[in-house]
């Protein structure tokens, strides 16, 4: 929080000290006005997006959600603007023609984060995606081959994804026809989310085997995966909690297994090893992709997750450090392989805490198993 605001002030001083602002003093009181409004801002924004406080906060909340979401995106935007302007003032001085052309230049690149956040809001936040990834696995019986499995993950239904929006996933995966279709978790973001027109929408899901889930770290701090488990059951929404499901096609099992959300950093995956069935092609869905290295060791073939949003805001094209949840784990988005065991993380569909999406855009996942 010290630091959001912090930054606020100290960008505000900046631009108080600007040509512009010196010649005209009650610009300079302006900028440092709305340095100070916006350093409250800021503060507001952090404190309230922490998990503590959200459980607190209904979600029906909208004008609270944009406030803090915008905030939020505010902060990354001008944290970006300063860095920008402290490596910009070192630039020399120059008169002239030369002198013009420096301060239009600076003043591009400091406004240039600031655009790049009005994209991912208006935009690529929008901009839902098909992303189709073959999954070769070794040892997959002939009557698996071709299988396909939809993914959906993160939907966070709230004033940041409309239902509309939400309608829009469930079509684009009836399209893909697929034999399974799988939810990780991560319905809503805090009480009093929609959790009830979520599901509205996926019992229309249409799969010939069936929907499977897991439940993620929001279903529990929203305090809804008791009802999200029964109210989906009720409607044909099946979220496996450390219990399998045995889905026959053909002559071969799909054993598919399901954890609710295994805390970042805790013990991983204890006693899920008990749910693996000998002589079946063995899945797991945890919305938390860390467990990897333990569902490799367990013998899951393949793992299928979420939850990192491929890290949201992401500037990975031009460096792959440039990626906030690789400060969290180093599983953020793709197919992943450890020994003959797989992971497929995805984007999922939805925003948490900021409304934007950059160099993340959302998606619905079609996975076609294959045989190595």
């Amino acid at each position: 929080m010290a630091l959001a605001m912090g930054v606020q002030i100290q960008l505000s001083i900046w631009l108080a000290q600007c040509d512009a602002a010196r010649r005209r003093p009650a610009l300079g009181r302006a900028i440092r006005v709305a340095g100070l409004l916006a350093a409250l801002w800021a503060g507001f924004s952090v404190i309230d997006s922490f998990p503590a406080y959200q459980r607190r906060i209904p979600s029906s909340s909208a004008l609270l959600y944009w406030v803090r979401g915008g905030g939020l995106a505010w902060c990354f935007a001008t944290t970006c603007a300063l860095v920008i302007l402290a490596l910009w003032r070192r630039v020399p001085q120059f008169s002239g023609a030369r002198r013009g052309f420096i301060r239009t230049a600076g003043a591009a690149l400091v406004a240039a984060p600031f655009a790049a956040m009005g994209f991912g809001i208006l935009v690529e936040r929008r901009d839902l995606r098909l992303r189709e990834v073959r999954v070769p696995l070794p040892g997959l019986p002939k009557d698996l081959q071709g299988l396909r499995l939809v993914q959906l993950s993160d939907i966070h239904l709230s004033p940041f994804l409309s239902e509309q929006e939400l309608a829009r996933a469930v079509d684009m995966a009836n399209e893909l026809r697929p034999h399974l279709t799988v939810v990780t978790g991560d319905l809503v973001t805090s009480p009093g989310g929609p959790l009830e027109v979520c599901l509205r929408q996926l019992a229309r899901l249409r799969a010939e085997a069936g929907i499977l889930g897991c439940l993620g770290n929001h279903e529990a701090y929203a305090r809804v995966a008791d009802e999200a488990t029964r109210e989906g059951r009720r409607l044909g929404i099946y979220f496996l909690r450390k219990e399998a499901r045995s889905l026959r096609f053909g002559d071969a099992r799909l054993n598919v297994a399901g954890v609710d959300y295994q805390p970042m950093g805790g013990e991983y995956l204890v006693g899920a090893e008990r749910l693996i069935a000998p002589g079946s092609t063995n899945i797991l869905l945890s919305h938390n992709p860390d467990v990897f290295d333990v569902a490799a060791i367990q013998g899951w073939l393949l793992t299928l997750a979420g939850h990192t949003h491929g890290g949201q805001v992401t500037a990975e094209i031009l460096d792959p450090s440039l990626n906030p949840a690789r400060f969290f784990t180093r599983y953020v988005y793709g197919l992943y392989r450890r020994g003959p065991s797989l992971m497929w993380v995805t984007r999922g569909i939805g925003t948490v805490g900021a409304p934007v999406r950059l160099g993340a855009p959302p998606e619905v996942v079609l996975l076609r198993l294959c045989a190595t």
